[in-house]
């Protein structure tokens, strides 16, 4: 506005302040001085109204309220007023150019408030109401009425010299009202929207200002109770404060987390957290600086549409303050929601609020994620590429542990549950570690460093870089590409090291040759050589003679031409023992395997291969018992024409009790047969085969691993080594305990019967030499004469007889028992030893000829 204009409007406001006083009954008849103190009050106050730039809350549209108006005299029954009244604002809103009103929606809404109000009034006086009541005036009743905007000349209907008239309140609830207002105005504690919206912006930087300030008590900024201003204003200034208060929780949060690096419970995603926080406030301290320096510009006396824009008041700052509330709100939730994580359990709860369907949060949330995740992708990249574990704050979702070379795979690295983030799939974490793994065992166990090229070729593959920031949130497809390239290619060089390097698949069937028995002619020769020795007591036995005995075996049959370094590997153990063990119950062989073929053949898997040794070695001993007891045999040595001097009732019951020897020892030895070719052929051979194709298709160690101990666990369910076996063992080893006796049987009946044919041949000189020799022996069966050698004959075929016919029936016994608990074991197929025993049972009694 131009000063011309500004100085006819201040004559004008002065003239109607005059006009307004000397209506006023009380005052003196003549018109008031304009040095006067009541005039002088009287226009600051008139000023302070006109520049007032309080509006109603309400949106200004002309429109709007004419239809109110129109609408409310229709629902009253006044529809020809309501059709009057349509007529007038036509014409009223169609007139424009010079003299019209401009600001319309303000007349009818002045018009519309003055109506309601006069509504409300129970009687009407001859007195009018001042508009711009003179809180100055001495004695003055704000309840007189006054005329306001005289007009000249001009009287129309409702009007009163240009005056409207309004009814008084008769409970003077008007005039309590004017006059406490007026009391309010009065203080000096009343501040102006200006100060308020400064001190609001003080208040979202975490900075108290002169009335609104941080209360402990309420948690949060409020505006002192001696500030009188409209609750509707106290609400407002209340509700833009919140945005301190989250400020000050997001501040205080990032000054904490800070303050406390490098603890571990911070970390380094942590810090990255708080950077990015850091960032989004320094935009948002940019907005409080534009804001701030805008609530400096003066405010204008007259408020038009140019000045207006220039005016931030406090509805003009909730508009400024959506966006960053908006954003502020949430970075305090998830201030609150990280306050006790770290590492990948942080980035996993931020991630979760990141599924949001606003764009303006799904990219905010998106770029604090980048930032946040940074040090985590870092770590994925290092250990895939690098297998380092930089993780000096135990933020990673792998966790490394010290441990010895042979446990680095399976116990060196594991996967931490509780840091793994929500945006990374198990199976993608499971294959994140076990590249990291391969890439450590081939350096640390392997001594190998080929993985560098696989991994450059990985990176080159997905598309990816090696260098540091090559991944980053929201990448996972490239993320997904990485480590599929990676793991392919490592665990491939991984695969090809362990095969043809250590020779994996030949130190798989030496175990299988020696330990699991496989290689017949050395085990013979071994049974051979150390058989006697074995067969004294466990602690007379030298186990540098046992060493000397295995090499003597091992150059005896074709094992010699194995590999030297497979050779070497082979050694005799004895076990621990006590007192009454015999050398068989100790004698054991063992298998040195080294780094870093540990990793597979562990000190558990090597106690399984020993207690599968042990069941074979006594297998294959009960079946030495019964070769040996054949050869000990030997019925066409032993006919009835070879005791002359024997009775014929002897003889018959001496060939008798051959006759049941052979039949007992041919009962045990088809048992022990088909029984030992269940376990070489339908266990050893078939678990061996499954082994060799599964090696062949596997992709990784872990398949390598997973397929060793599939083969080892078959053979120990299927060899009822099993724990849910354990009763089907104690009857099979009862019927070898049974055999070896029955060796023994067979070994003392046969001796006697030799040395009893001994001495019945006389014919022979050197038999009767002998016979002389210990004819004098005390006991001796020749001492007594013919009677006596027949009588101690019959003695102890008698004897002899009764102890195999114990034997015998024993032994049908316990292969009844074994036989009837084969269909009841049901985790293992034992179908054909099952068809064979029982057949084979079947075919032995059915034919004693056999």
């Amino acid at each position: 506005m131009e000063e011309e204009d500004q100085h006819k409007v201040a004559d004008l406001v002065k003239e109607l302040v005059l006009r307004l006083l000397s209506q006023n009954p009380t005052a003196d008849s003549h018109r008031p001085k304009p040095d006067s103190p009541a005039f002088q009050n009287s226009l600051r106050y008139a000023f302070r109204i006109l520049s007032s730039r309080l509006t109603p809350s309400i949106a200004p549209d002309s429109a709007a309220i004419a239809e109110s108006i129109k609408r409310r005299l229709a629902t009253q029954g006044k529809s020809s007023q309501a059709l009057t009244f349509a007529d007038l604002y036509t014409k009223f809103d169609s007139k424009t150019g010079p003299g019209s009103v401009n600001n319309k929606w303000a007349v009818l809404y002045l018009l519309n408030i003055l109506s309601e109000d006069r509504k409300s009034s129970k009687s009407q006086l001859d007195s009018p109401l001042l508009l711009l009541p003179n809180l100055a005036l001495n004695g003055s009743e704000l309840g007189n009425v006054s005329r306001v905007l005289r007009g000249r000349g001009r009287q129309e209907k409702g009007w009163n010299n240009g005056v409207l008239l309004v009814s008084k309140d008769p409970e003077n609830i008007r005039d309590i009202a004017f006059r406490e207002f007026a009391n309010l105005i009065k203080e000096e504690n009343a501040v102006s929207e200006e100060v308020l919206v400064r001190d609001v912006l003080y208040a979202c930087q975490g900075i108290d200002g002169n009335y609104v300030k941080f209360d402990a008590k309420s948690d949060g900024y409020v505006l002192l109770d001696s500030i009188k201003v409209p609750r509707a204003t106290r609400i407002m200034v209340c509700k833009l404060c919140e945005l301190g208060w989250l400020f000050r929780k997001v501040k205080g949060y990032i000054s904490e987390s800070m303050a406390r690096f490098p603890a571990e419970d911070v970390g380094t995603v942590g810090q990255a957290f708080c950077a990015a926080l850091q960032d989004e406030l320094s935009e948002y301290y940019k907005l409080l600086a534009v804001l701030e320096a805008q609530s400096m510009n003066p405010i204008p006396l007259v408020s038009d549409s140019v000045n207006s824009s220039n005016y931030l008041s406090l509805r003009r700052l909730s508009v400024w303050f959506a966006e960053p509330m908006l954003k502020m709100r949430l970075m305090a939730v998830l201030v609150e929601k990280c306050g006790v994580l770290k590492g990948g359990a942080m980035a996993g709860a931020i991630h979760l609020h990141a599924q949001h369907g606003d764009p303006l949060v799904h990219e905010f949330m998106r770029r604090l994620l980048r930032r946040v995740c940074s040090p985590l992708f870092e770590m994925v990249r290092s250990w895939v590429l690098e297998g380092e574990l930089e993780d000096i704050f135990a933020e990673f979702f792998v966790l490394g542990q010290p441990v010895k070379a042979e446990s680095l795979w399976r116990e060196g690295y594991m996967l931490h549950a509780g840091m793994l983030p929500s945006f990374i799939s198990q199976s993608l974490a499971q294959r994140i570690l076990r590249t990291g793994k391969s890439i450590n065992f081939l350096r640390v166990c392997c001594e190998d460093r080929g993985w560098a090229e696989a991994a450059t070729e990985s990176a080159a593959a997905a598309g990816t870089s090696t260098r540091r920031g090559g991944l980053g949130y929201g990448e996972t497809d490239a993320l997904e590409s990485l480590v599929d390239e990676a793991a392919k290619r490592i665990d491939k060089h991984l695969l090809d090291v362990i095969y043809n390097r250590y020779k994996f698949k030949e130190h798989c069937l030496a175990i299988k040759r020696y330990l699991l028995l496989g290689q017949g002619d050395f085990v013979q020769y071994l049974m051979d050589i150390v058989g006697p020795e074995l067969s004294e007591p466990a602690n007379t036995i030298s186990s540098f003679q046992l060493a000397g005995s295995l090499e003597t075996a091992i150059r005896s049959s074709n094992a010699q031409y194995d590999d030297p370094d497979i050779l070497d590997r082979l050694r005799v153990k004895m076990m621990p023992h006590g007192t009454g063990d015999k050398g068989w119950d100790v004698f054991s062989l063992e298998y040195d395997a080294r780094v870093p073929l540990d990793t597979v053949f562990t000190e558990s898997v090597m106690a399984k291969y020993l207690r599968i040794f042990n069941f074979l070695w006594k297998l294959r001993r009960v079946e030495h018992a019964l070769i040996g007891a054949w050869k000990t045999m030997k019925p066409n040595c032993i006919t009835s024409h070879s005791f002359t001097k024997l009775q014929n009732a002897v003889k018959l019951q001496l060939l008798s009790t051959l006759r049941r020897c052979q039949v007992l020892w041919d009962e045990m030895n088809h048992f022990v047969t088909n029984f030992q070719y269940y376990i070489m052929f339908e266990v050893l051979e078939v678990s061996w085969s499954t082994l060799s194709n599964e090696m062949e298709v596997a992709k990784d160690l872990d398949d390598l691993l997973a397929a060793h101990e599939k083969y080892l666990h078959s053979i120990v369910e299927k060899s009822l080594l099993g724990e849910r076996s354990q009763s089907l063992y104690k009857s099979l080893f009862a019927l070898f305990d049974l055999i070896l006796r029955f060796r023994s049987r067979a070994d003392l009946l046969y001796e006697g019967i030799h040395d009893l044919q001994t001495r019945t041949e006389s014919s022979v000189p050197s038999r009767r030499k002998q016979l002389n020799d210990r004819s004098s022996e005390p006991g001796s069966w020749i001492s007594d004469g013919r009677k006596a050698l027949t009588q101690r004959a019959n003695d102890f075929i008698r004897n002899m007889g009764q102890d195999l016919d114990a034997i015998a029936k024993e032994y049908s016994s316990l292969l009844e028992n074994f036989i009837s608990q084969l269909p009841v074991q049901q985790h293992v197929d034992l179908k054909f030893l099952l068809f064979r025993l029982d057949f084979t049972e079947f075919y032995s009694r059915g034919h004693p000829s056999t």
